[in-house]
Parts: C-alpha cells; structure tokens; sequence
C-alpha cells in the first residue's frame, strides 16, 4: 500500500473515558487531564474542531467535531476538583474567550491560558464566580487592560459601549496610523443577563421562554435548539406537523434577518436607497409571521414537544404569495447592488477573512461559508425535516464584504425555495406531544446543533428526576465569530469599520448570556 493510499489517522483515536450513558444523541465522556490535554493538542493541530466549551461547578465539558469527515461529535468532561484544568487555548485560540467567561462563571482556573483578563465579569455583578458552588463578593472593578499597540504614530478610537441607534452595547478599541487599522480589540459583557443561572431550577416551560429570549432575532433557533435538546434528553418525540411548522418559521426567520442585513450592510456603504427597500420586504415577513403564528418574532412557539400555533390554510397561501413576491422584488434590487459601481468599491476587497481561519474558528454560517467554509448544521448533523428537503449550501473563498452579502443574497433564494416545498408537503396532525414518562424519572442529559440564520447554535442540558433544568448552556455562532471581525478588519482604514462590522452581524445579546 502506498503512501496516497493509506487512511487518515482517525482523530478520536485512543480518546477514551467513562461513557455517560444518557446523553443523548452524542457521546459524552469523563476523561482524565492526560485524554483532556490530548484532544486539545489535536485541536491545535487541525484534526478536530472545537463546537463549544462550557462549565459547571467543579467540572468543564467541551465538544469536538471530526474536523475532515464531518462525521462524529464527542463531548468530554473533565472534573476539576482544585478548581484547575489544562487550558485549550494555549494552544487552540477559538477557546480563549470560552475559558475566560468559564472562569469568571465558575472560577475554574485553565492552566496555561495566555490571556486570563476577565471577559464577562466586570466587576459590577455584586458576587464574583456566581455559578461556582462557593460565592465570594465581588473583585473590584478594575480598568480593563487593553492590549499595547507599538509604533510612532499609532492613535487610538474608542467606539461605545454606548452606539447610535437602538444597538446593544459594545465597546471597540480602534488602533490605527493614520487612517489604516492595525488593531481593532473588542470588550464584550456590557449585556450579561445571568440566563444560565436562570436556567438552574427553571421547569421546562419556564426554561424554553428564556431560551428563545437570549437573541431578540434568533427567537426562533434558539427555541428550536432548546426544544431539540430537551427532547433528545427525554427521548421525546414531537409530531410530524410539529416538525415542519418549526422548519417553516426558521426560514421565515432567516428570510427577514437575511433581508434586513443586505439593506443595512449597503446602508454603511452610504447606499440608503436598499435599506428602504430591504426595510419593507423585511416588515412584510415580520407582519406576515404574526399574522399566520400570532406573534412578529414567533417567540415561545416553538416549545419542547412541538409547537404552540398552527397555520391555516388562508396563512398558507398568504405566505406563497408573499415569498413569491418577495423574490420578484428582491431581484431588482440584487441587480442594482450588482451594478452600482460605487457600493462595490466600498464592499470588494473589504474585511477579508482568510479560509484558513474561518476553518480554525469553526466559523458558521454566512461569515464561514463566505470564506471557504461549507458548514451548515441542517445539512450535517442535520435533523427533520430538512432530510426531506432540497437546497443548496452557498459557498465562495474570497472572504469578504461582497461575499458575506452573496452569501446572505443565495440564501435568501434558498429559504424561499424551501419555504415553498414546506407548504407543500406539510402534514397533517396534532402539534403537541405528551412526554409519555417511558424515560426513567424523566431525567436526562441533551444536546442539540440548530442551523441560526448567523450559524450554528449548540445548546446542551442536564435535566434532574423532578423534570427541571439543572444545568444548561446556549453556545451562540458569534462566540466564534466576534474574534474572527478583529482579525478581518485589519489594514482597512477606519471608515471601513461600520461596513466591516454590519458584515458579520455577530449578536451580543447571544454572547453575554
């Protein structure tokens, strides 16, 4: 056998620990620090992909993907009993941010971790470590150190916390010489709402209203991921209906997010005339959504065991009329962007983000496959009905700005060609299953990777014998993407920011959970 013709050396090889029995539908695992150190030298080396990092008293998890065959999940655990742990971004960067707000939730301490500055905590919580099982007060609040930036002329621009318009905070430190970015850190935390500690204790029902609350556009994902993760834990099994009707308020879900980026993205390029238009296409989704699923954003309809609203036939061909407009009209306004000369100079070029690190960050979404990263958590691991769905995953290499809005504009056709087969084939059928108590106690542990319209979002649970949440974690795509903008928007000059940031969209609401 030559060279060419032996396998790849598998990734989870020789990674072995505790099977814990009723997680569900991966694997999960309690290894030692040695099995725990190994995957994280195999994430450095590209083999696997990093899907999310998260603690709990006394413990750290995270879940890895096989990077090449896209074919297997792992979560391993690793119990922490003196508050330590080997860090994963030592040599993994995605997980820095991820290890900085365990240790701020938790006080878990990850050994080796090149940045330990708080991320979450800004010492203003009034208790520091408040999910570990030992409060302490909290640690003074201290002025955040942000990195140096050597050169003669170098200057610095501070934009927020605070941002024109109805925008969550964040702040961004700008360096720059002259007009040309050499840096660009952000600070994040400014939104944290506690929402795992709520989660702690919450029934199921209580639980799934904070879960679609934690980004106001990603109600519907959320939910859906929540929804998924309960039922995967309880071996619960919503109705065919159910199932389609979820699908069809994620696209419409997707569609009006899609539409509005485009419009603000050639906003920021001083092109208001798409905004407008976008703008309208937009709120006629939205009104759309509310008249057919009784509310704008669709919030709290999606809940573990099915859904809470159905759709008659009068929504139905409302909703083909719509789509079917909104593709006619939408096409115009492609074309002009496509032809306007001067939005182009502003957008080809611009932010570009390399293939190589969306690939290392795991980017999902429109910012990952607008750089070479054919990712898209319906397709794999994928789940119903979407395996009886067609569509096509868009994908380009060059990585910037232009191709972040191509990507957004091919998926916006997509959604609604799959708007148009969901009508098609809904089923008939009850929209709520019962939990029909087969599961021991009704406890169990779940995960789920749901496709948002920013990327995918991982949320994994623990549910005790009383049938309430005793641990839960959201993971949001812009975890990953949030560091990727800082590396994208290096060399433009700063009047670029905006446009560069509109690009990637990232959520902060999702980030400071």
């Amino acid at each position: 056998m030559t060279t060419s013709d032996k396998s790849p050396p598998d990734p989870f090889r020789d990674l072995q620990g505790r099977v814990i029995a009723e997680h569900q539908p991966w694997t999960r695992i309690e290894v030692q620090a040695d099995i725990w150190a190994e995957t994280t030298e195999r994430l450095g080396a590209g083999a696997l992909t990093l899907l999310g990092l998260w603690g709990e008293p006394q413990a750290v998890h995270m879940a890895v993907v096989d990077a090449d065959a896209l074919g297997r999940i792992l979560v391993l655990s690793l119990a922490c009993p003196d508050g330590s742990y080997p860090s994963v971004g030592r040599v993994h960067p995605p997980a820095i941010r991820l290890e900085r707000a365990v240790a701020d939730l938790f006080r878990l301490a990850p050994a080796g971790l090149p940045d330990a500055r708080p991320w979450l905590d800004h010492g203003k919580w009034g208790v520091h470590a408040p999910l570990a099982i030992e409060r302490t007060d909290t640690r003074p609040a201290e002025e955040y150190a942000f990195l140096p930036v050597e050169g003669e002329n170098i200057h610095q621009l501070p934009v927020g916390p605070v941002h024109a318009g109805i925008i969550e905070p964040g702040h961004f430190r700008i360096s720059a010489d002259g007009d040309t970015i050499v840096r660009l850190e952000e600070r994040f935390g400014f939104t944290h709402k506690g929402v795992e500690s709520l989660l702690r204790g919450a029934d199921l029902k209580r639980a799934a209203q904070l879960a679609c609350r934690c980004s106001g556009d990603s109600t519907v994902a959320y939910g859906l991921a929540f929804a998924r993760a309960v039922e995967q834990a309880l071996g619960w099994e919503p109705p065919a209906r159910a199932i389609w009707l979820r699908a069809l308020m994620a696209e419409l879900e997707r569609l009006a997010n899609h539409l509005g980026d485009v419009g603000a993205i050639c906003n920021d390029g001083g092109f208001a005339i798409m905004l407008a238009h976008c703008s309208v296409l937009r709120e006629q989704v939205l009104r759309e959504a509310s008249a057919s699923f009784g509310h704008r954003l669709m919030m709290d309809r999606i809940v573990p065991g099915g859904v809470t609203a159905d759709l008659d036939a009068a929504g139905a061909a409302r909703i083909a009329v719509l789509v079917a407009d909104i593709r006619r009209r939408f096409k115009r306004l492609v074309d002009l962007y496509d032809t306007t000369a001067s939005l182009q100079d502003r957008t080809v070029g611009t932010g570009i983000l390399r293939p190589s690190l969306a690939a290392q960050f795991a980017a999902g979404g429109f910012v990952g496959r607008a750089s070479g990263r054919r990712f898209d958590a319906r397709n794999w691991p994928g789940y119903a009905p979407y395996d009886e769905l067609t569509f096509e995953i868009p994908m380009l290499e060059e990585g910037d700005v232009n191709a972040r809005i191509w990507i957004r504009i091919d998926e916006v056709e997509q959604s609604i060609g799959l708007i148009g087969q969901i009508l098609a084939g809904l089923p008939d059928g009850p929209l709520l299953a019962e939990q029909d108590g087969s599961h021991k106690n009704g406890s169990g542990e779940g995960m789920a990777l749901v496709e948002g319209f920013r990327g995918d979002i991982l949320v994994w649970l623990r549910i005790d014998a009383d049938g309430h949440i005793e641990r839960c974690h959201l993971r949001d795509p812009s975890w990953f993407q949030w560091p990727l903008m800082e590396a994208a928007i290096e060399g433009n000059i700063v009047a670029d920011f905006p446009i560069c940031n509109k690009s990637f969209n990232c959520s902060y609401s999702g980030h400071d959970l």
